[in-house]
């Protein structure tokens, strides 16, 4: 079966793989496009990331593509890996010689040796990975599909070239990117695929936790996470991976009173979260928004079943898990705690009245970062009753204008009180003490509470009302 690849699609106008083709050709290098650019292509999915594989010397191939190229190309090379790349404009083209590749039981490290085409598309995770298209002239646009990868995409199926627990006990991240697959296209995983992952699923355990995680934002990422989240609990993994996730899931009921499945509803909140926004780190929060539950919960025979606190001892167990599960540990975890910390507060508004106040130190609380809380919090509401969800988006619309009166009347968005510490010791002639950490704080309330407005005159003027109640005077000049 042959495919013009021009046809397919144009990347760069189709002039790379004529180029390759002919550089191929001058090499004697049997050569082809593989693996996920070329399942895109079928797909009709933009890729800028094409990998080729050649019968010999990969590297050698790519040092002369780029030289082709000239100077707007750049080549980075890997002999350890025998791989080299080369990046023009935004495309990034990779190169590798055809390879056969054995694995040792504790490592997903392969010992490689040079192969065939047949040797290299054995090795693939999976038969919509395994397909490729031939480069070279006498062959060109020629698919080579040994495993049905073809029909696979047509059916939706995901499955391995070879048999699924050597593919997987092999290299263990392959069942996370089954899923991940499955996640991002909408795919199924084949019934034996699946029931081998299940077999193999404490082989994840040898796979460093960066590259767990970046399957995992993948999935995050992908059209309907929950998909993925799903399979993984299904498959088991998510026990190990993520413990923490699992304890969401059921619902215990006591004197005839039940709660709300939690897992569920997370899975929920992020498949909405996601339609609205590709902010992974708010994703990230929408998984983790009710992560303290089980540590929480508890049974009052008035109130039935209560999670008091969950968004604060929330906000404290995410450095933990963020350690665990190698993520990051900067501002991009301080905003999921953030997220997490603050989620029920514009809720808890819808409740009850609206207050100047309150909507002042929900602003001067969450900052810049408002707007997403918001969608996080408007994502959370997943009742099945449709009139309690027109109140509560009725009530968040309320919220959101009132946060706008109030945001151009008090600039109160990231503010800095009008009086600084520095001042308070000059004009009282006090240290660095509690004392002076009291007025700044009591200027700060003032304000928040709209006692005065957020102003240095009016703010001055209560510095030294709070100084005096205090018993501090101005010193003597």
């Amino acid at each position: 079966m042959y495919y013009h690849l021009e046809d397919i699609t144009s990347p760069l106008g189709g002039e790379p793989f004529r180029m390759i083709s002919a550089i191929a050709d001058h090499m004697n290098l049997d050569t082809y496009v593989i693996g996920g650019y070329v399942r895109d292509l079928f797909l009709r999915r933009q890729s800028k990331d094409i990998d080729i594989v050649t019968v010999g010397s990969g590297i050698s191939l790519a040092k002369a593509v780029a030289n082709a190229l000239g100077r707007e190309s750049h080549l980075s090379v890997y002999k350890n890996f025998g791989t080299a790349q080369v990046n023009y404009q935004d495309w990034n083209i990779e190169f590798v010689g055809a390879r056969r590749e054995s694995y040792h039981w504790d490592s997903r490290k392969p010992v490689v040796e040079d192969g065939s085409l047949e040797d290299d598309q054995n090795r693939r995770d999976f038969t919509i990975n395994a397909l490729a298209l031939c480069l070279n002239k006498s062959h060109y646009g020629e698919l080579c599909d040994p495993f049905g990868g073809l029909d696979d995409l047509e059916n939706l199926r995901i499955v391995t070239p070879l048999n699924p627990d050597i593919t997987f006990s092999d290299d263990p991240l392959r069942m996370m990117r089954a899923i991940r697959f499955a996640s991002q296209l909408g795919f199924f995983i084949d019934p034996e695929t699946f029931d081998a992952i299940q077999r193999n699923k404490s082989r994840i355990e040898i796979i460093s936790k960066e590259r767990i995680v970046d399957e995992l934002n993948k999935i995050i990422l992908s059209p309907k996470p929950s998909v993925g989240f799903e399979l993984m609990d299904r498959t088991g993994l998510l026990a190990i991976i993520f413990p923490e996730l699992c304890a969401l899931k059921g619902v215990e009921t006591k004197d005839g009173i039940g709660h709300k499945e939690n897992f569920a509803h997370t899975l929920m909140v992020v498949d909405k979260l996601r339609k609205s926004s590709a902010d992974l780190w708010l994703l990230w929060s929408a998984l983790l928004h009710d992560i303290a539950k089980p540590v929480t919960k508890r049974f009052d025979k008035q109130l039935g079943w209560t999670f008091h606190n969950h968004n604060f001892i929330g906000e404290k167990m995410i450095p933990g898990l963020f350690r665990r599960l190698k993520l990051p540990q900067n501002e991009k975890m301080r905003y999921v705690q953030k997220m997490v910390s603050l989620h029920m507060r514009p809720i808890n508004l819808v409740d009850e009245d609206v207050t100047d106040s309150a909507v002042r130190r929900l602003l001067f609380d969450a900052g810049d970062d408002i707007d997403d809380l918001m969608q996080l919090c408007e994502a959370d509401i997943t009742s099945k009753n449709p009139d309690k969800i027109r109140r509560y988006i009725e009530n968040f619309r309320i919220v959101r204008e009132k946060m706008v009166e109030i945001e151009e009347k008090d600039r109160i968005r990231n503010f800095q009180p009008p009086v600084s510490g520095e001042l308070i010791m000059e004009t009282f002639g006090l240290p660095p003490s509690r004392p002076v950490g009291e007025i700044k704080e009591a200027i700060k309330n003032a304000i928040l509470d709209g006692i005065i407005p957020n102003e240095q005159e009016a703010a001055v003027k209560f510095m030294y009302q709070k100084a005096e109640d205090l018993g501090l005077y101005p010193k003597q000049s």
